[in-house]
């Protein structure tokens, strides 16, 4: 981008970031200074806004979503998030994964389908009721959609040996699937959704209040950051 000149002025060049340095010092491939503009561009951004709430929308944050261009509904409880909710999200993500880090926190990506027999092992697959979707595959196999990942991660956790390799501290973040009854908020109580889940392996009691104290420091920690704020 650039500034409008006169035959006087020079022409300036806009840093495009505050934190970033300009392009040229970058790089001199003209594609990869391409590259880097056309994601400066606004005009080429998908937001598509609305001037009406939509009839389907009935709380204020919905209505917002909708109107602002963020999310785009498929079916009741689930949505397709556009390009300005990815952005969103990559942030909150970041700054969650940071303090994370900061406790000694470890970072895990698990299955989102899960076969019944781990569920079944906790006593958990008829508890849960008709919140868990449930499915069978082409060999008749009884799977779920997981709507949390105790269970999983507790399997993992088998492979700890010896005391000497406690605590440990692992999360992801991962999309949960949830039958809700009445999926009618928006992004709230909705059916497929991205939670952040966390969980320690401890050897005492004191070692788990440990562990709750740090979880609830990286939580508060993380309520007062902003997008812009830098890591401890």
């Amino acid at each position: 981008m650039e500034l409008p000149t006169t035959a006087d002025e020079p022409s300036e060049r806009i840093d495009p970031s505050p934190v970033e340095a300009p392009l040229e010092t970058v790089t001199s491939d003209p594609s990869v200074i391409e590259r880097k503009l056309l994601t400066m561009r606004w005009s080429q951004t998908h937001i598509p806004t609305l001037r009406e709430n939509p009839a389907e929308a009935d709380a204020p944050s919905h209505q917002l979503l909708l109107r602002a261009g963020f999310i785009r509904q498929l079916m009741a409880g689930h949505y397709s998030l556009l390009p300005l909710a990815v952005r969103v999200r990559s942030k909150i993500v970041s700054i969650i994964r940071e303090e994370m880090t900061v406790i000694g926190a470890q970072e895990f990506s698990l299955p989102a389908m899960h076969p019944a027999e781990v569920w079944r092992r906790s006593g958990r697959w008829d508890a849960m009721g008709e919140e868990m979707f449930r499915l069978t595959d082409r060999k008749g196999s009884e799977l779920t959609l997981g709507m949390t990942h105790e269970e999983i991660f507790t399997s993992l956790a088998t492979e700890l040996k010896s005391y000497r390799e406690l605590p440990q501290t692992w999360y992801q973040f991962q999309t949960k699937f949830r039958d809700e009854p009445r999926a009618k908020g928006g992004l709230l109580r909705t059916r497929e959704f991205t939670m952040k889940d966390s969980y320690s392996f401890d050897l005492t009691q004191e070692g788990l209040d440990r562990s709750f104290d740090l979880h609830r420091e990286a939580e508060h920690a993380t309520s007062r950051r902003r997008p812009s704020a830098r890591p401890r």
